[in-house]
């Protein structure tokens, strides 16, 4: 109970702590693809990513297909030398849906899987156009039906931004 409550206390902070409108990234919204090298539960999908002050971000995936999968991500970015590049680290979690098919009975079943994953990236938000371009290292550990962890998740990402 006791970490139900740190937990809860800690996504308020997070959701509540976004009003600073400027960042050290350049952007406040970005909207893109990222494409991954493996078989991850979320692999190719769609990125939503929103600051909510100037170093702490939010980023949502929706991966389409076989396993269709959401996730969400907290990244914490970090300013370089270079105007517009940063790194980033953070955590989340994602639950994705998993067809089967049952060989005897050629029954198509869909099992959830939900799990853990982390992320440590660069960004670079281009000066005169509204692009955003991710490198980053996601892996996931799934914890409910099929136990295992994927360590192999290299991603690139563009995205159109929004705002700053």
């Amino acid at each position: 109970m006791k970490k139900l409550f740190y937990a809860i206390l800690l996504t308020g902070s997070i959701l509540t702590a976004g009003s600073v409108n400027a960042q050290n990234s350049g952007y406040k919204t970005a909207l893109g693809v990222r494409l991954s090298s493996s078989n991850a539960m979320i692999n190719n999908s769609v990125s939503v990513k929103h600051f909510l002050n100037d170093k702490m971000a939010i980023e949502g995936l929706l991966s389409f297909g076989d396993p269709l999968a959401i996730g969400a991500l907290v990244e914490l970015h970090q300013p370089m030398t270079a105007s517009g590049l940063t790194w980033y680290y953070g955590g989340g979690a994602y639950i994705g849906f998993l067809k089967k098919v049952n060989t005897t009975t050629q029954k198509t079943t869909t099992d959830p899987n939900f799990g853990a994953q982390g992320v440590i990236g660069l960004d670079y938000k281009f000066n005169n156009i509204p692009l955003n371009l991710s490198l980053d290292w996601k892996p996931e550990l799934n914890i409910v039906t099929d136990i295992n962890f994927e360590p192999a998740a290299i991603g690139f990402t563009a995205r159109f931004t929004f705002g700053k």
